[in-house]
């Protein structure tokens, strides 16, 4: 995105009062980002599609604080950080994902009840402008208006503790959604004391390690053992290559397995992955090797089949391998062997860790 229509998305967002003004930049923005995406580096297109997320859910939840105040429940009565988890937390969204959301806010011993009105209220309001915008909500309830995601501090080590104490899939699967977690909007230092908690009772549990290796290693790279890409073969998705969930996933998963056990709290994946080569986890050539990889499979994932489901921008994350020429394929094959190599890498070294 060129700096002057940059600078004009971001100022028309900056300027917006209310939610049909953000739906209409959305809309702007991803009819830009659809032109530009063959023309710019993926890192760059990466960037931009997230700098503007960030900035449009940060407008809405501004927008949905005003609400409040004219609903006459005033201004956030402790500070709060909105939290994106998934793709958003990794600044990895494409121009058609859901929403995962949370919230922690600060501990008040006065007005407990109150205090926890008022946050399920707000993030109601929030999740329901969203939605409005395009955002579909996510389909596991992982949302801020859903009470299980909107907490106190302290609330919120409680849960950490049972899940950490009862390591079953479910609550494996939020201890990584919760890796994730990036602060979109309010008090970073909130988000900071949360993520303490995180990194403490993993190491406190090295046991959960071994669980977190299990959730990872669970989806498979689309790759057989000659090297063939592993299509669908049924249904109206037949001739399609699961980019989402064959592709990105499993590197996803593996990179974060990798971060949590060397206590590395940035959640972008490529950031992640120059944090382990720092500290000495993976060798520069490999790191060169599945950064390479990484940002080709970002790209097909923004290739993936856009729709347009009463109003909301959804994704299957599926690719039809028409929409590939013989080197992308050539190269979506090499990226999956890379994907395949590190997840290997992950999981001895998760395995070492439990020796």
């Amino acid at each position: 995105m060129g700096d002057s229509l940059r600078s004009q998305h971001f100022k028309g967002i900056s300027s917006a009062n209310h939610v049909e003004a953000l739906r209409s930049l959305r809309d702007q923005v991803n009819d830009h980002m659809k032109v530009l995406l063959p023309t710019r580096p993926i890192e760059q297109v990466n960037e931009g599609i997230n700098e503007i997320h960030d900035a449009i859910i940060s407008k809405a939840i501004m927008i949905s604080e005003a609400e409040m105040a004219q609903l006459g429940r005033g201004s956030p009565p402790v500070p709060y950080a909105y939290l994106l988890f998934g793709s958003g937390g990794r600044m990895e969204q494409t121009l058609s994902s859901d929403q995962d959301s949370g919230v922690v806010y600060q501990d008040c011993e006065d007005n407990k009840e109150q205090v926890r009105e008022y946050f399920q209220l707000l993030c109601k309001i929030i999740v329901k402008n969203l939605i409005d915008i395009g955002y579909p909500p996510c389909e596991g309830k992982v949302l801020s208006d859903n009470a299980d995601w909107c907490r106190s501090l302290n609330e919120w080590g409680k849960v950490l503790e049972n899940w950490f104490k009862e390591p079953e899939w479910e609550a494996v699967r939020y201890l990584l959604i919760i890796a994730d977690a990036r602060c979109v909007y309010g008090s970073m230092e909130l988000l900071d004391c949360l993520k303490d908690m995180f990194y403490t009772d993993t190491l406190e549990h090295p046991f959960i390690l071994r669980r977190m290796t299990e959730n990872t290693m669970r989806h498979k790279v689309l790759v057989g053992v000659f090297g063939q890409l592993l299509k669908e073969r049924y249904g109206e998705d037949a001739g399609s290559v699961d980019i989402k969930y064959g592709a990105y996933i499993p590197m996803v998963n593996s990179i974060r397995l990798m971060a949590i056990q060397s206590n590395i709290r940035a959640t972008s994946t490529l950031e992640r992955i120059n944090k382990l080569i720092e500290a000495g986890k993976i060798s520069s050539n490999d790191g060169m090797l599945f950064t390479q990889s990484f940002k080709f499979i970002l790209a097909l994932r923004l290739m993936t089949t856009e729709l347009q489901n009463e109003g909301l921008y959804t994704n299957n994350g599926k690719l039809h391998s028409s929409k590939l020429s013989k080197e992308m394929t050539d190269e979506l094959k090499s990226s999956l062997k890379q994907g395949k190599r590190l997840q290997r890498a992950a999981y001895k070294q998760a395995m070492g860790s439990f020796m």
